[in-house]
């Protein structure tokens, strides 16, 4: 049973979390529960508003998350202010080095690049976000075609929807092509590279 912990913050998009945790999910579902559990992480206990306004409560906090296989970190406004908050980067860089994988949706990669998860590596975001990424990290180097970018331990993908993308990419890595196959035909999506 892989965890599949998803950092939230205030000023998420929505869908950067959303599609992520609908594709792990579903395969989950569709495979009597046996493969992985998805869940929501947050600096502190109380409601996260989204971009566009959707409050929600996270299912942990930083200080009491279960262990994590597979991180994601979102995109939104809000990465702004993460990436000036040590005690939130502290925490992804450790989840960083005990998960077996780290990925960015959109501009989330602005967390990783700040970290230096970026540094000489290839990566993808939000084409509004790029600019931003090589002003924190001049190393690291756009796909500016790619939906996704896999480069090993660390994975980006471009904006909002391609993190359902990425998603069913990694159920394809963890479960096998069958599985992911499944997913994307229950979720009447069809997955682009």
């Amino acid at each position: 049973m892989k965890n599949i912990g998803i950092f939230v913050f205030n000023d998420i998009e929505l869908m950067d979390f959303a599609g992520p945790y609908e594709v792990f999910s579903v395969t989950n579902e569709l495979n009597s529960y046996n493969l992985c559990k998805t869940f929501t992480v947050s600096e502190l206990s109380g409601k996260i508003k989204s971009v566009n306004g959707l409050q929600f409560f996270a299912d942990y906090t930083i200080e009491n998350s279960p262990n994590i296989d597979i991180l994601i970190i979102p995109g939104g406004i809000g990465s702004k202010q993460i990436i000036d908050n040590k005690k939130v980067l502290s925490w992804i860089e450790d989840k960083y080095l005990s998960s077996e994988f780290t990925f960015s949706v959109c501009s989330g990669a602005r967390i990783l690049a700040k970290i230096g998860l970026l540094q000489n590596k290839t990566f993808i975001t939000h084409h509004e976000v790029i600019s931003d990424i090589l002003t924190i990290d001049p190393s690291a180097s756009p796909l500016k075609n790619k939906r996704f970018v896999d480069e090993g331990k660390i994975l980006t993908s471009a904006g909002i929807s391609a993190g359902m993308d990425l998603s069913l990419y990694m159920v394809e890595k963890l479960f096998g092509k069958e599985t992911a196959e499944k997913t994307s035909v229950y979720l009447e999506y069809e997955k682009r590279n």
